[in-house]
């Protein structure tokens, strides 16, 4: 693989890592450090290469057909399979945005007094406007910058009285109590690191990378660049996830604070290097992966219906080149602006969207492995047996956690 194809490649894997950690998920992150302390560090070394297989082989599927991920599955599957899948990830988009809409209006709350509505609406009219009005490269390259803060996490171990013995060996040695919280946090931190819209971004991106190649023609060394931007997101995505947990595992758990319960209770773990400006360090972080990942959720959403139905559809086109499109993504904003006015609490929120992630990927993950195999669909560049294995072990585990929790209770 020629270096400057990776280097080449490391914004768009950055950009989906960042997106990976999207405020809901650094509340889920957050709640399972504070509530389990390290016991579930365990869980990062496992779900890099399953979130990995998922992301590579939908980027596969894109990369060599040139098609995204719906508009495979209207091709090669019956009408029904298609119609589920993108109610699927619809719904837990939609979702997924509310969780988001609302975790960074509960942020602003900590330095503003302002009502939580209020900057839920803000918050969904202004992201609404600026993918609308702004090519998503130019955004995403602007924000891209402002995510930097979540490295604060990082930074606390540095600082905070972490157990490095205690990390390392529940990293390294798993423990799991097979209760039926147990496996409610096992199931929130898969369905939030295993999301279903980063399958359909994946894959939307890939078609836009695709029209870049100087040839129609796919190459081995295209197939490398694009796996090692792949792991490079994925590592990323899960590495501040492991921070967050430890963060939280040190700070929080550690006063004997196990519920979080407010933004402010999750502000509580930057502490230690923020001091009072904790607040502002929380804000800043969960601002910029917000803002990042919600024009990400709402555009995979708007993707998969528009290649459905045949639409015209990029976040590179003026709204007036993709009238359809871009109505999706207002219409995904607007109802998840309607789940936040109904009054469900932001950390209830949270563990919502990470659940029904969780519920809705394993069925996606089927549909990709199935796809990814057909050498009939990708030839020479169908998923390799080491591909094919661990999306079926990914697939297999992720169906197997919402019965083994039905079945805990």
């Amino acid at each position: 693989m020629a270096a400057r194809d990776f280097f080449k490649r490391l914004g768009p894997g950055i950009v989906t890592g960042a997106a990976d950690d999207d405020p809901s998920g650094i509340g889920t992150y957050t709640s399972v450090g504070a509530a389990a302390g390290y016991g579930f560090l365990w869980s990062a070394l496992w779900l890099l290469p399953l979130a990995f297989a998922v992301q590579e082989a939908s980027a596969r599927l894109a990369l060599v057909t040139g098609k995204g991920l719906a508009a495979l599955i209207k091709a090669r599957l019956p009408r029904w399979v298609l119609v589920v899948a993108v109610l699927l990830v619809a719904v837990a988009n939609t979702v997924n945005i509310a969780a988001d809409l609302a975790i960074m209006s509960a942020a602003l709350g900590l330095l503003v007094p302002i009502d939580q509505w209020i900057g839920v609406v803000m918050f969904a009219l202004l992201l609404a406007a600026t993918e609308i009005a702004i090519p998503y490269h130019r955004y995403a390259r602007v924000l891209r910058w402002l995510t930097i803060s979540i490295l604060a996490y990082v930074a606390v171990l540095f600082v905070a009285k972490v157990d490095w013995a205690h990390v390392a060996t529940a990293t390294l040695l798993p423990h799991f109590d097979f209760s039926r919280i147990s496996f409610e946090l096992l199931l929130a931190l898969a369905g939030t690191t295993i999301s279903p819209y980063l399958f359909f971004w994946q894959a939307a991106e890939e078609v836009e990378e695709r029209k870049n190649l100087r040839t129609r023609r796919v190459r081995l060394s295209n197939l490398e660049a694009m796996r090692g931007d792949v792991f490079s997101g994925m590592f990323t995505g899960v590495f501040i996830m492991f921070a967050i947990m430890a963060t939280a595992a040190a700070t929080l758990n550690a006063q004997g604070i196990t519920n979080v319960a407010t933004a402010a209770d999750a502000a509580l773990a930057l502490k230690p290097i923020a001091g009072e400006f904790a607040g502002l360090l929380f804000l800043l972080g969960i601002l910029g992966v917000g803002m990042l990942s919600i024009p990400v959720l709402a555009g995979s959403t708007a993707y998969a219906v528009a290649e459905t139905f045949g639409w015209r559809e990029s976040l590179e086109l003026k709204p007036r080149q993709a009238k359809a499109f871009y109505g999706v993504i207002v219409a995904s904003m607007l109802i998840a602006l309607g789940l936040n006015l109904i009054g469900i609490a932001p950390v209830h929120f949270l563990i919502l969207a990470a659940v029904f992630n969780g519920l809705a990927a394993p069925i996606l993950m089927a549909i990709v492995w199935y796809l990814a195999r057909d050498k009939n669909l990708l030839g020479k560049w169908a998923s390799p047996v080491w591909s094919q294995v661990l999306l079926g072990v990914a697939t297999l585990a992720m169906a197997s956690l919402p019965v083994f929790w039905w079945l805990a209770g």
